[in-house]
Protein backbone atom coordinates (compact mmCIF):
# COMPACT_ATOMS: atom_id res chain seq x y z
CA UNK A 1 0.00 0.00 0.00
CA UNK A 2 1.46 3.44 -1.25
CA UNK A 3 1.49 6.37 1.37
CA UNK A 4 1.06 9.55 0.10
CA UNK A 5 1.96 11.34 3.54
CA UNK A 6 4.58 14.03 3.59
CA UNK A 7 6.90 16.15 6.12
CA UNK A 8 5.92 19.49 6.66
CA UNK A 9 8.96 21.44 8.03
CA UNK A 10 8.73 25.08 9.79
CA UNK A 11 11.72 27.44 8.69
CA UNK A 12 11.81 30.41 10.55
CA UNK A 13 12.36 33.58 8.77
CA UNK A 14 15.36 36.18 9.23
CA UNK A 15 15.39 39.05 10.39
CA UNK A 16 15.69 40.22 7.08
CA UNK A 17 12.47 38.68 5.60
CA UNK A 18 10.88 39.48 9.27
CA UNK A 19 11.12 43.36 7.89
CA UNK A 20 10.83 42.50 4.53
CA UNK A 21 7.13 41.41 5.31
CA UNK A 22 6.37 44.26 8.07
CA UNK A 23 7.08 46.62 5.72
CA UNK A 24 4.36 45.06 2.75
CA UNK A 25 1.92 45.08 6.21
CA UNK A 26 2.65 48.55 7.65
CA UNK A 27 3.11 50.35 3.88
CA UNK A 28 1.50 48.15 1.47
CA UNK A 29 3.93 49.76 -1.33
CA UNK A 30 2.74 46.64 -3.39
CA UNK A 31 -0.45 48.11 -4.05
CA UNK A 32 0.11 51.63 -3.65
CA UNK A 33 2.76 53.33 -6.84
CA UNK A 34 2.39 56.42 -5.13
CA UNK A 35 4.96 55.44 -2.33
CA UNK A 36 8.65 54.76 -2.97
CA UNK A 37 9.17 51.25 -3.44
CA UNK A 38 13.09 50.84 -2.26
CA UNK A 39 14.90 48.47 -4.46
CA UNK A 40 19.11 48.19 -4.76
CA UNK A 41 18.99 51.35 -7.42
CA UNK A 42 17.01 53.91 -4.88
CA UNK A 43 19.62 53.12 -1.87
CA UNK A 44 22.27 53.96 -4.04
CA UNK A 45 20.64 57.17 -5.33
CA UNK A 46 19.70 57.34 -1.69
CA UNK A 47 23.23 57.18 -0.31
CA UNK A 48 24.43 59.75 -2.78
CA UNK A 49 22.11 62.12 -1.48
CA UNK A 50 24.09 61.42 1.70
CA UNK A 51 25.25 58.16 3.26
CA UNK A 52 23.05 58.51 6.59
CA UNK A 53 19.64 58.15 4.57
CA UNK A 54 19.63 54.44 5.28
CA UNK A 55 20.06 53.48 8.91
CA UNK A 56 19.89 49.84 10.58
CA UNK A 57 20.51 48.43 13.84
CA UNK A 58 21.54 44.47 14.08
CA UNK A 59 22.87 42.80 16.89
CA UNK A 60 24.47 39.86 14.96
CA UNK A 61 21.78 37.67 13.26
CA UNK A 62 20.38 40.11 10.84
CA UNK A 63 18.83 43.71 11.04
CA UNK A 64 16.52 44.05 13.42
CA UNK A 65 15.13 47.71 12.72
CA UNK A 66 16.05 50.01 9.74
CA UNK A 67 15.19 53.37 8.78
CA UNK A 68 15.07 55.56 5.80
CA UNK A 69 15.52 59.16 5.59
CA UNK A 70 15.07 61.67 2.40
CA UNK A 71 16.47 64.88 2.27
CA UNK A 72 15.03 67.09 -0.26
CA UNK A 73 14.38 71.17 -0.40
CA UNK A 74 11.81 73.53 1.77
CA UNK A 75 9.82 73.73 -1.62
CA UNK A 76 9.25 69.63 -2.39
CA UNK A 77 8.69 69.00 1.20
CA UNK A 78 5.81 72.00 1.18
CA UNK A 79 4.52 70.40 -2.34
CA UNK A 80 4.55 66.80 -0.53
CA UNK A 81 3.03 67.60 2.57
CA UNK A 82 0.12 69.62 0.35
CA UNK A 83 -0.67 66.39 -1.54
CA UNK A 84 0.50 68.39 -4.80
CA UNK A 85 3.55 65.66 -5.22
CA UNK A 86 3.05 61.39 -4.34
CA UNK A 87 6.33 60.30 -2.48
CA UNK A 88 7.59 58.69 -5.28
CA UNK A 89 7.51 62.16 -6.79
CA UNK A 90 9.12 63.74 -3.80
CA UNK A 91 11.73 61.59 -4.17
CA UNK A 92 12.56 61.75 -7.85
CA UNK A 93 12.44 65.39 -7.70
CA UNK A 94 14.69 65.29 -5.06
CA UNK A 95 17.97 66.59 -6.95
CA UNK A 96 21.75 65.29 -6.23
CA UNK A 97 24.52 67.22 -5.02
CA UNK A 98 22.75 70.40 -3.63
CA UNK A 99 22.26 71.59 -0.17
CA UNK A 100 19.05 70.15 1.47
CA UNK A 101 17.15 71.87 4.23
CA UNK A 102 14.22 69.79 4.42
CA UNK A 103 13.89 66.08 5.66
CA UNK A 104 11.20 63.67 5.16
CA UNK A 105 11.28 60.88 7.99
CA UNK A 106 10.21 58.14 5.27
CA UNK A 107 10.18 55.02 7.53
CA UNK A 108 10.68 53.38 10.24
CA UNK A 109 10.51 49.36 11.00
CA UNK A 110 11.16 47.42 14.27
CA UNK A 111 10.59 43.81 14.98
CA UNK A 112 8.09 43.79 17.92
CA UNK A 113 10.50 42.04 20.47
CA UNK A 114 13.08 44.93 19.67
CA UNK A 115 10.34 47.39 20.07
CA UNK A 116 10.10 50.27 22.59
CA UNK A 117 13.76 50.08 23.43
CA UNK A 118 15.08 53.03 21.98
CA UNK A 119 16.56 51.90 18.65
CA UNK A 120 14.54 54.09 16.09
CA UNK A 121 15.03 57.18 18.23
CA UNK A 122 18.78 56.42 18.23
CA UNK A 123 19.28 55.80 14.87
CA UNK A 124 17.34 58.81 13.35
CA UNK A 125 18.89 61.32 15.92
CA UNK A 126 22.11 59.40 14.53
CA UNK A 127 21.06 60.00 10.89
CA UNK A 128 19.77 63.55 11.68
CA UNK A 129 23.35 65.03 13.33
CA UNK A 130 25.27 63.64 10.41
CA UNK A 131 23.25 65.33 7.94
CA UNK A 132 23.28 68.60 9.50
CA UNK A 133 27.00 68.39 10.05
CA UNK A 134 26.48 69.10 5.86
CA UNK A 135 23.07 70.40 5.46
CA UNK A 136 21.27 73.01 7.06
CA UNK A 137 17.99 71.29 7.72
CA UNK A 138 14.77 73.69 8.24
CA UNK A 139 12.10 70.94 9.21
CA UNK A 140 11.34 67.76 9.18
CA UNK A 141 8.10 65.90 7.92
CA UNK A 142 6.34 62.76 7.80
CA UNK A 143 3.24 60.70 6.55
CA UNK A 144 2.45 58.55 9.64
CA UNK A 145 0.73 55.53 8.93
CA UNK A 146 0.88 54.65 12.53
CA UNK A 147 -0.08 56.17 16.00
CA UNK A 148 3.59 55.09 16.99
CA UNK A 149 5.16 56.74 14.30
CA UNK A 150 3.22 60.16 14.18
CA UNK A 151 4.40 59.98 18.05
CA UNK A 152 8.12 58.53 17.31
CA UNK A 153 8.06 61.72 14.75
CA UNK A 154 6.87 64.22 17.39
CA UNK A 155 9.72 63.10 20.02
CA UNK A 156 12.29 63.46 17.25
CA UNK A 157 10.78 66.77 16.28
CA UNK A 158 11.40 68.18 20.14
CA UNK A 159 14.57 66.51 20.28
CA UNK A 160 16.10 68.05 17.44
CA UNK A 161 14.62 71.22 17.55
CA UNK A 162 13.17 71.07 14.32
CA UNK A 163 9.44 72.50 13.18
CA UNK A 164 7.51 69.21 12.24
CA UNK A 165 4.94 69.25 9.38
CA UNK A 166 2.46 66.66 8.61
CA UNK A 167 1.01 65.24 5.09
CA UNK A 168 -2.78 64.26 6.35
Amino acid sequence: MKSNSFLLIYIPLSNFERLIQLADEVFAVKSDSHQLSVNPQVMERLKKMHPSTISEFDEGNGPVAWVLLIPTTYEIMNRFINAEITEKELYELTPLGIKYDALYLCSALVLEEYRRKGIVKKLVLNAIETIRMEHPLKAIFVWPFTKEGDFKAKSIAKLTSLPLYKRQ
